[in-house]
């Protein structure tokens, strides 16, 4: 079971997550309970330090074998007071990206993965038709640091962007809520002047979208459409014309004649209480490839446990789901990981993605055998593994 020469095969990070320190963002203000939001078990604090030892990370997945990292820049750092451009922040992203090429890595970067500066939030955030503006701006000022890259992911899943879009409704016991029409239509024009920007300035652009395997009952093909259209079908339509679209998949929903059902009773369950189901990466990228005809790389699939194996054997189970795939005809290219790092799930540290894991005192890294057996598969390009995996 090959796959494409030049396939990529990474992990993925977002700032806010691993970096710490993010005091200038909209969610670290709502960890604090000083902007709406559902209570959180504990804040990002510290995190895993990665804005320090992002180095000892790449590092980590370099000498694995793995050929690329995804990671974002943070708004709030770059732009923490509108108009105020941190060089000082630039720079520091910039030797990230230099840090990357040095080892081999082909870097992604996501410039927005769902924090804002407080400024901004403070302004309405998305809500406010000022905001695409705003985010061009911010897309201008980021230029600088993507010497060297490629591959630029504007908007990590705007439609969980546009779902989340007023914490205070809560959400409902099943399913999500329908994504917001008028953040959805500032995020798609964001979308569209970020990447006329960067296409501009040499870059292929794209952005990545959450997808979650909507499977209909007998009979319940039309509700389970319109379930899908504002939650994710609009999302990757407006993927069309792009140079790549990002599929990012991690459970299914089913759906009956009356909407989203409940996990079933017997099925697996990982730390983020969602049904373990391989499949739903090769789901995703069947409706994305359906609905925009744009070439896919997976940025994000990966499972919340604290069982190792059960991580390796999820992952194997998702890329047979990507090789059937690209035997249909795909064009699938690259396989990024969720997540380099254990990290700060958006209220708790304790579901556990990463291929690393980490000391939460001392900051110390310790891979995981599943990282050891992602890079033999990079290596090989192939999920026949020569060698086996190390406990």
């Amino acid at each position: 079971m090959n796959f494409p020469n030049g396939f990529l095969w990474g992990a993925s990070t977002a700032a806010h997550q691993i970096e710490g320190g993010n005091v200038n963002s909209d969610w670290w203000q709502r960890e604090h309970g000083h902007l709406p939001g559902a209570p959180v078990e504990a804040p990002s604090g510290d995190a895993a330090d990665s804005y320090h030892r992002y180095r000892e990370d790449m590092t980590l997945l370099a000498d694995a074998g793995l050929t690329s990292y995804r990671f974002s820049i943070e708004w709030a750092r770059i732009e923490p007071e509108e108009g105020f451009v941190s060089r000082a922040a630039l720079d520091h992203y910039r030797r990230m990206v230099a840090t990357a090429l040095e080892l081999g890595l082909t870097p992604m970067v996501t410039l927005h993965h769902f924090t804002n500066p407080i400024w901004f939030a403070r302004a309405g955030g998305w809500k406010d038709s000022g905001s695409v503006e705003r985010f061009a701006r911010y897309v201008e000022h980021a230029l600088p640091v993507l010497e060297g890259v490629d591959l630029v992911c504007t908007i990590n899943e705007p439609n969980m962007v546009s779902v989340l879009a007023d914490p205070e409704q809560g959400f409902p016991s099943v399913g999500l809520p329908a994504g917001n029409p008028e953040v959805t239509a500032n995020l798609i024009a964001a979308h569209r002047r970020a990447v006329e920007i960067l296409q501009g300035a040499g870059k292929q652009a794209g952005w990545s979208v959450a997808t979650q395997a909507y499977q209909a009952e007998p009979g319940a093909d039309g509700v389970t459409e319109e379930y899908g259209r504002s939650r994710e079908h609009v999302f990757l339509e407006a993927s069309t014309g792009d140079d790549w679209v990002g599929v990012q998949a991690y459970t299914r929903t089913k759906v009956g004649a009356d909407g989203p059902l409940p996990i079933d009773d017997d099925a697996e369950r990982t730390l983020t209480g969602w049904e373990y189901y391989p499949s739903a990466i090769e789901y995703g990228i069947r409706n994305s490839w359906e609905r925009n005809g744009v070439p896919i790389y997976i940025t994000e699939n990966g499972i919340a446990t604290g069982d190792d194996s059960r991580r390796i054997d999820y992952t194997r189970g998702a890329l047979e789901g990507v090789a059937r795939t690209i035997a249909d005809g795909i064009e699938v290219r690259g396989y990024l990981h969720w997540s380099a790092l254990d990290n700060y799930e958006w209220g708790s540290f304790k579901p556990t993605f990463g291929l690393i894991g980490w000391d939460a005192e001392t900051f110390e890294r310790h891979p995981k055998p599943s990282l050891g057996w992602l890079g033999r598969v990079a290596q090989a390009n192939s999920l026949v593994e020569s060698a086996p995996v190390s406990s």
